[in-house]
């Protein structure tokens, strides 16, 4: 589910820009009234009848598509802030000659001289200082390594040396290059000498994917002299479910699914590709889901979330809270929190362990772990010890619903590249595995289930989770 952020900032300005025209005429008429000494009310119940609210209104749709014909909707991340002000001064020019000809056609009374210098004066106004504002926030924010994508770069030719160029040159972006795939060829001397460097060649791809953040991969290779290194490492993101940009529909990928973006980059349009659902409104609804419950339930179980803390200090010596580095979205590691359920040093008692282990794969469990306390068995067995990830929820590290957030030594001991694509989504509280009987379902069967998730994934299949999750608790079937 990596959502098209730039498709929901569209969104907004599209929003913002009609909220700009319905208040410009408000401005206007009030400005017309205060020039014509007449009240506001006065000045609507002579000037505005029903039909003009109705001529009003065909306006504001009409200006809609009038701007989208005037390219404010399009990618400005090259766009100088100068150019991007004239573009808007343009269309709100064009807005305001469409008022005043649609005053002349339906008689409009109230759109004179002075109504439609306020109009122009205001909406222009508005519409270049949200988008000076918006320009400088983004700056800002991806200024400071936040919202940032990284970003693989596949080939080491000419193409690819200007793409890394004009990403770096625009750091509003928010991509990060972490480097360049390619074989020795006879271009590698002059590649080099651009003060590039290569971070790994094709035989170790899959190994610096395996230990690297990587969000997007694009793919800058002669296809038909590179045709099967290209095959072979689209496959390898498809795995991952590492977002791929290329030129053209060159791939069949069967759990992907493409959308054309333009990032404005000299007319450079690739096809984007990513693994479950590319759709951005459930997406932004899932995680402000995930933010809003997540804070209820907190405010809401907090006495509770207390005294459970207050029961393992007095129970077993150490601190109340469990933290682990575990592995997120796309590799990123984060601090998880739990309960603690076990003694201080189980982490270290592991090893003295393994010839015990229940369950299949890389993952470590015993149903009767002598590690845990009694009380820490009491909160597995509920799941009790699990609430405090609610914190990480809340800080989006994590969803409600998604992949259980598997810990580095597991992560490690992956030996199959088509488990690894659970890591391009949200680890969650609870998911399939959770709903289907937990450490009783082995481990190849527990990674089908998370492709699953991630395939058919939807807000109603999250709902579903979430409801079958409370009678699965309550039965504790699987639990360790």
């Amino acid at each position: 589910m990596a959502p098209n952020r730039r498709r929901f900032v569209k969104y907004l300005a599209k929003l913002f820009d009609l909220c700009a025209l319905g208040a410009s005429i408000v401005v206007a008429l009030i400005a017309f009234s205060s020039l014509r000494s007449m009240t506001l009310a006065g000045s609507m119940a002579m000037r505005i009848k029903l039909g003009d609210c109705l001529v009003f209104a065909i306006l504001l749709f009409t200006w809609h598509y009038l701007f989208i014909f005037c390219g404010l909707y399009v990618s400005k991340r090259l766009t100088t802030q100068r150019t991007q002000i004239l573009e808007v001064c343009r269309a709100t020019v064009l807005a305001t000659a469409l008022l005043i000809l649609s005053a002349r056609v339906f008689d409009l009374g109230i759109v004179r001289p002075s109504f439609v210098l306020f109009f122009w004066l205001s909406c222009t106004f508005t519409m270049v200082a949200g988008r000076v504002t918006a320009r400088w926030l983004l700056l800002a924010l991806r200024s400071r390594g936040r919202n940032s994508r990284f970003l693989l770069i596949v080939g080491t030719n000419e193409r690819a040396i200007e793409f890394s160029r004009q990403i770096a040159s625009h750091p509003e972006l928010g991509y990060r290059i972490v480097g360049f795939v390619d074989d020795d060829w006879e271009g590698t001397e002059a590649f080099e000498s651009t003060g590039h460097t290569r971070c790994c060649t094709f035989a170790g791809l899959a190994d610096f994917l395996r230990a690297n953040v990587i969000d997007e991969a694009a793919i800058y290779l002669p296809l038909r002299s590179y045709y099967e290194h290209a095959s072979d490492f689209v496959s390898l993101c498809e795995q991952y479910g590492i977002v791929i940009r290329f030129d053209s529909q060159v791939f069949q990928m069967r759990n992907s699914r493409a959308r054309i973006q333009d990032l404005d980059l000299e007319e450079n349009s690739h096809v984007y590709y990513t693994a479950g659902s590319a759709e951005i409104v459930p997406a932004m609804i899932k995680r402000a889901l995930d933010f809003l419950c997540s804070a209820a339930l907190l405010l809401f179980c907090g006495p509770f979330l207390v005294l459970i803390s207050v029961l393992v200090k007095a129970t077993s010596p150490g601190p109340v809270f469990f933290r682990q580095t575990r592995i997120g979205l796309n590799k990123r590691q984060f601090t998880i929190y739990k309960f603690r359920s076990m003694v201080v040093n189980a982490e270290q008692l592991q090893g003295q362990l393994l010839a015990m282990n229940e369950m299949t794969g890389p993952v470590f469990k015993i149903k009767e772990d002598p590690r845990i306390t009694p009380l820490g068995r009491l909160l597995r067995k509920s799941s009790i010890d699990e609430l405090p990830q609610l914190f990480n929820v809340l800080k989006g590290d994590m969803s409600l619903v998604g992949p259980r957030a598997m810990s580095l030594r597991d992560y490690q001991l992956f030996d199959q590249d088509w488990q690894r694509r659970r890591f391009s989504v949200k680890p969650g509280i609870t998911c399939l595995w959770q709903i289907h009987g937990r450490n009783s379902i082995p481990f190849e069967k527990w990674m089908e289930l998370d492709m699953q998730y991630i395939d058919k994934w939807s807000l109603w299949l999250d709902l579903k989770i979430l409801v079958q999750t409370v009678p699965a608790v309550l039965r504790g079937a699987g639990a360790a």
